[in-house]
């Protein structure tokens, strides 16, 4: 049987991870074995941070409305029971966002729920 070289396909394989491997520090970006392990590794985190992600920012605006919501008299969970009965639709983040940059705007969304 002849013998296969794989001369392009490997070299185009190994390129492929070390391109992405770019900017990694000393070994982890040159040599293929262990840019090939730390690529591996960050495709892993990116997956799982992209994910996590959106329960870090959910969690950091329920803290900002708590926050501001403290300063009303009211507490989280009030102020978010209120929103549903008085039928206010208003998400966490837009919440959270008069919470910081309006709060007279927010002031008038809590005393419309008291």
């Amino acid at each position: 049987m002849a013998r296969v070289k794989r001369g392009n396909v490997a070299r185009k394989r190994r390129n492929k991870i070390l391109r992405l491997a770019r900017g990694f520090q000393g070994s982890n970006g040159r040599l293929f074995r262990t840019a090939n392990q730390r690529v591996m590794k960050a495709l892993c985190n990116a997956y799982r941070d992209r994910r996590r992600r959106k329960r870090d920012f959910r969690r950091l605006w329920i803290t900002r409305i708590n926050a501001a919501a403290k300063m009303n008299g009211l507490s989280y969970s009030k102020l978010i029971g209120g929103l549903k009965k008085a039928d206010i639709k208003l998400n966490r983040k837009m919440l959270a966002q008069l919470a910081v940059f309006d709060p007279k705007t927010f002031n008038n969304v809590v005393s419309s729920i008291k």
